[in-house]
């Protein structure tokens, strides 16, 4: 038994697709996820970070598939909830990431962020939320005039007051997933195909024919006053057609597999905090007593 997950852009789309499982393909246990019984996502054994991207998704009104699929049945299924509207996880999440790198509105810079999980095991900072990386919407509108979008330049107040800079960083994660990439099928019927054959065919006739002679009898001839009987039998070769079926050839199907190591580039950001420091210390040494030569 095998088990496999799809992401769909709506609720009933998902709906839909696990009802056309349950209709077209036999055997599947389907069952939908969405915003719901988002905190179930745990019986799905997935990494944090697909969690994490599938609660966005479920955020704007997406919804999941999880069948538990038969063996020799997943291309089937995987065909079935193509068919039904499934989409890429991957490139939503990038576009999802788009979206929050372009910074249209505070709303979606944040909850876009939300998506990312925080940069552990840097400082005990970097444990708060991603979200901080991104400024809201009251510190956006602090930013000094002529500053670049999301920049901005927050002043300490009184003493005892602070403010924290997370130093965040993306880290590629590389998984794989099976793709179907076409099927052989091979089928056998009958072919009837018209033959001739030519075959010589033995005949025996019997001919009956009255001879006219005039001669007298001899002592051979005594048995002619005797019954006697001659027996002739006519004979005809047939046409016998018989079959022999025997295998001229054999057609052998199988599949083999292959590991293959395919590069994946792409390119992950980081945050780097670089400190000005421009105070100046008024260093002074010490005044040295000067002894007097003369002194004893």
């Amino acid at each position: 038994m095998r088990t496999i997950t799809a992401y769909f852009d709506s609720v009933q789309a998902a709906e839909q697709a696990a009802f056309n499982l349950a209709t077209r393909v036999g055997g599947v246990r389907a069952k939908v996820y969405d915003a719901r019984n988002t905190d179930r996502l745990g019986d799905l054994s997935l990494p944090e970070g697909d969690a994490t991207t599938l609660r966005e998704g479920f955020r704007r009104g997406g919804g999941v598939v999880h069948a538990e699929v038969p063996d020799g049945r997943f291309e089937e299924v995987a065909d079935t909830l193509e068919a039904s509207g499934s989409v890429d996880l991957d490139v939503k999440e990038a576009e999802w990431r788009k979206e929050g790198r372009a910074g249209s509105t505070a709303s979606t810079t944040t909850n876009i962020a939300a998506a990312v999980p925080p940069v552990t095991g840097v400082t005990n900072e970097t444990s708060a939320p991603a979200t901080a990386t991104f400024g809201s919407a009251n510190a956006t509108t602090n930013s000094t005039s002529g500053a670049a979008t999301g920049s901005m330049v927050e002043r300490l107040g009184a003493a005892d007051d602070e403010a924290r800079i997370p130093v965040a960083e993306e880290r590629l994660r590389v998984g794989k997933r099976e793709v179907g990439h076409g099927r052989v099928r091979i089928r056998s019927y009958v072919v009837e195909t018209p033959v001739q054959e030519q075959v010589t065919l033995h005949q025996e006739h019997v001919a009956v024919e009255r001879r006219p002679t005039d001669r007298p009898l001899t002592g051979a001839d005594d048995a002619l006053f005797r019954e006697r009987t001659i027996e002739a039998t006519e004979t005809a070769e047939e046409a016998v057609v018989a079959k022999e079926a025997r295998v001229k050839e054999e057609l052998v199907v199988r599949k083999t597999a292959d590991d293959r190591t395919e590069t994946v580039s792409d390119t992950v950001r980081r945050t780097e905090v670089e400190v000005d420091d421009n105070r100046t210390a008024a260093k002074t040494s010490p005044a040295t007593p000067r002894r007097d030569p003369g002194a004893v």
